[in-house]
């Protein structure tokens, strides 16, 4: 195949990426990650917590391009058809947050001095991001699996890269802003009532793409 469309191959996992780390499903999650990261002083230098949690998504979208390369074109097939479950269950999910009945939260370690806890939310982020985008994930992995091996896994480790590198980026300005962002403690409340409107709002969305745009059912 040309170099032209395999660079396109590589812009799209790029767009992607970015599109799935901001996908409704996972980003109120992100909140809770800042306060846990927060929680004590003795948390881990923030340049290795964000690389543990990008390690996390790299590793978890991984073994989900796997198990897809593994099972072939009858799983793909039938994926789609997930998308308005999932759409349902973000509203009832966000209706949950909205009544205080939930938490847009990832059960994490109680002590942020351990890296686990950064990797387990990073692959936790990582599988509720492209859950919400399951039809743009599959469509990387199909472009990748029209390269040869090599190329492939460049352009699904662009895609891994521009959801983990984000994270990072977020662990930096956490540390970088720690004062600002604590002092904004009172206002987890309306954090969370605003996860939960994104959430119903994703949802309603997801439904009406999957249904009406993509005649998924």
């Amino acid at each position: 195949m040309s170099s032209a469309a395999f660079l396109g191959a590589v812009a799209f996992a790029a767009s992607a990426g970015l599109t799935t780390f901001f996908a409704p499903c996972a980003f109120p999650l992100l909140p809770g990650y800042v306060g846990f990261y927060l929680q004590q002083d003795g948390r881990p230098p923030a340049v290795v917590s964000g690389l543990t949690a990008a390690t996390g998504a790299v590793l978890a979208l991984g073994g989900i391009a796997a198990l897809v390369f593994a099972v072939g074109q009858r799983l793909t097939s039938v994926l789609p058809l997930f998308e308005p479950v999932i759409g349902a269950l973000l509203v009832v999910f966000g209706l949950l947050v909205l009544t205080g009945r939930a938490s847009p939260t990832v059960p994490l370690p109680k002590r942020p001095e351990s890296l686990l806890g950064f990797g387990v939310f990073g692959a936790v982020y990582a599988l509720a991001a492209a859950g919400c985008v399951v039809p743009l994930f599959l469509g990387v992995v199909a472009q990748a699996s029209s390269f040869a091996p090599t190329q492939g896994l460049v352009v699904l480790g662009t895609y891994a890269a521009t959801v983990a590198v984000p994270l990072l980026g977020v662990t930096l300005l956490s540390d970088a802003g720690v004062d600002a962002w604590r002092s904004l403690g009172g206002y987890s409340g309306r954090l969370k009532q605003a996860a939960g409107v994104l959430l119903v709002v994703a949802g309603l969305g997801q439904i009406y793409l999957s249904v009406v745009v993509l005649n998924v059912l």
